[in-house]
């Protein structure tokens, strides 16, 4: 008989080769795998044959399942099979509600294990080269949802626009309008950001351009695509930065 078991495993930013030694280990000797919609789906095939897995993705108005039916099915799943891997995008508590999904397990009386992930809050800005933080420009950086439980923008851009600090934004992207506008209100105009999309995948794509400009680049989003927005001087050290910044020189002189 096996013993009940839930391991809430974070995948990593999109690159599989970005996931844990330890992730990859529980992926291999899982006997069921709930994955979400943000998992590489070739560490899906790390799996054994005979391990059922189960897609519980949730991307935007497309919800396979709602959180309390996860959350139940985590459960029951272990309780026949044994030993479950809930394989989540990024860190499962970095915007991943793995703490609900821990919370519900616990209070069932299943084992559970963490085992972190790399979130792309740190790891899509700094595949582009972009630091999060840099002696003399940016003491801190802030990681904020983009759009809370109830749709709209989080108060948190308000005050992390406020300060001198690198502002990382998840899950933004269609809010992007009402962003950039509370944004403005606090960083000067030429304020670089950038909104990098399949973040360290080869399809990685990244826009730049300053906050005063913003309108410009709000027709070349791709919507479907998930996606950070990254605000704050530490981005004019992309070359790609430069490149538009110089550009910008010699449109303005002819």
């Amino acid at each position: 008989m096996k013993i009940p078991k839930v391991i809430l495993v974070g995948a990593g930013p999109g690159d599989i080769e970005l996931i844990t030694v330890k992730g990859m280990k529980a992926i291999q000797e899982a006997d069921v795998i709930l994955y979400d919609a943000l998992v590489n789906s070739d560490l899906i095939k790390k799996a054994k044959a005979t391990t059922k897995c189960i897609y519980v993705g949730k991307r935007f108005n497309k919800h396979k399942f709602s959180q309390e039916e996860i959350n139940q099915m985590l459960v029951d799943y272990a309780l026949k099979y044994g030993t479950v891997v809930r394989l989540k995008g990024g860190d499962p508590f970095v915007f991943g509600r793995g703490g609900e999904e821990a919370a519900f397990i616990e209070n069932q009386g299943i084992e559970t294990e963490f085992i972190p992930g790399v979130s792309s809050a740190l790891a899509v800005p700094s595949s582009q080269g972009i630091p999060l933080s840099k002696r003399n420009i940016s003491e801190s950086f802030w990681v904020i949802t983009g759009t809370t439980s109830n749709g709209e923008i989080s108060k948190d851009i308000i005050l992390g626009s406020k300060s001198n600090a690198t502002l990382v934004i998840l899950m933004g992207l269609r809010n992007f309008s009402l962003i950039m506008n509370e944004v403005k209100k606090y960083r000067h105009k030429h304020t670089p950001f950038a909104i990098i999309q399949n973040g360290t995948l080869p399809n990685e794509n990244i826009i730049i351009d300053t906050v005063n400009n913003y309108k410009n680049v709000i027709d070349t989003i791709d919507y479907s695509a998930p996606g950070i927005i990254v605000i704050g001087d530490v981005i004019a050290e992309h070359p790609a930065f430069l490149d538009e910044d110089i550009q910008r020189v010699l449109d303005l002189a002819y």
